[in-house]
């Protein structure tokens, strides 16, 4: 089989492998969007609070907004109480009528963690079975799939618990970050994690495989050496969407052309003008600071742009720094 291939997840075919994963202030609409334009195969919200959902907190009805050409994609929710999660699925499902639930069961953030949910599951197997089955009972044959990471630490790395337990609760896929929580974004990701939860689940489900993914040819490795159906970028997705595309032009192709300057720049104004008409102006301005910060990594001067990209705060003020570049 071709490294880059369609893919099924429960009920959900997918024209490709390559996945832009859960990122906690950053994969809102206007980047999922920019991320499928230049060839994600498929998408996750940002972490959306089970509690919140309750709640009826309409933050997150922003949160989990399908972007305009996304086909499918999934909304991730997270939380550590089994009858809340329940509730909030079907919440979910009521209000976005997404194609996938996902559970997010490696956030290492301490006040995720303290909530009793992310990572801590991990290490709490019952635990992460009693959710997941709830979420699964809930979506009613809409395919669920969670997230984990190897271990709460070094001396307790716990992902094959973790994924029995998921199997168990009848999950449609499984993604691992082989971090451990103690870990965060630390250190190196160890990929024969990946390859050995591959063995272990013998092809029941798919496995998707996180972390180091940082340009095309990390994609290629890791397909190659752990046989994983499909890859998940995060950080190497910032700033850089078109990393699905050079990564498809890899696996298919042998080789890629990067985008010039212009063509980042350009995207990091279309990313502006959804994310400002998502929200508003100001809103839209300050988050894309960093956005901006990660667009122009690599170009020329780009040091002195970011010193004026921290000062943006009006989208005149972005055409103020960027409209040479663009217009060279």
């Amino acid at each position: 089989m071709s490294l880059y291939h369609k893919i099924k997840i429960g009920s959900i075919e997918l024209q490709g492998n390559l996945f832009l994963a859960p990122v906690a202030g950053y994969s809102d609409k206007a980047f999922r969007s920019a991320c499928i334009k230049n060839g994600a195969c498929f998408t996750y919200t940002e972490m959306v609070s089970s509690e919140a959902l309750v709640r009826k907190n309409q933050k997150t009805d922003i949160l989990m907004e399908r972007a305009s050409n996304e086909e499918n994609y999934a909304v991730q929710i997270f939380g550590g109480n089994e009858e809340i999660m329940s509730e909030a699925t079907k919440i979910v499902l009521e209000k976005t009528h997404c194609e996938c639930i996902d559970i997010n069961c490696g956030c290492p953030v301490p006040k995720i963690v303290k909530s009793g949910a992310g990572s801590v599951l991990t290490k709490d197997p019952e635990l992460l079975y009693k959710i997941t089955k709830a979420v699964v009972v809930a979506a009613d044959g809409v395919p669920v799939t969670v997230k984990i990471r190897s271990g709460w630490d070094s001396l307790n790395i716990t992902w094959k618990e973790a994924a029995q337990a998921a199997l168990e609760a009848g999950v449609a896929a499984i993604t691992i970050h082989p971090r451990t929580r103690a870990q965060g974004y630390e250190g190196f990701s160890d990929w024969q994690i990946i390859k050995d939860l591959v063995s272990f689940v013998d092809g029941k489900i798919p496995i998707f495989g996180s972390g180091d993914l940082f340009k095309p040819e990390d994609a290629k490795k890791m397909l190659e050496q752990t046989n994983v159906d499909a890859v998940m970028f995060a950080r190497g997705a910032m700033g850089n969407p078109f990393i699905f595309k050079d990564t498809t032009s890899l696996l298919t192709n042998g080789t890629y052309t990067p985008v010039s300057s212009q063509e980042r720049i350009q995207t990091g104004f279309e990313e502006l003008e959804q994310l400002t008409k998502d929200t508003n102006e100001k809103h839209a301005c300050l988050e894309m600071r960093k956005r901006f910060h990660a667009y122009s990594k690599g170009i020329q001067n780009g040091a002195e742009l970011r010193n004026q990209i921290i000062h943006a705060s009006t989208i005149s003020d972005y055409h103020s720094i960027f409209d040479k570049i663009l217009f060279f």
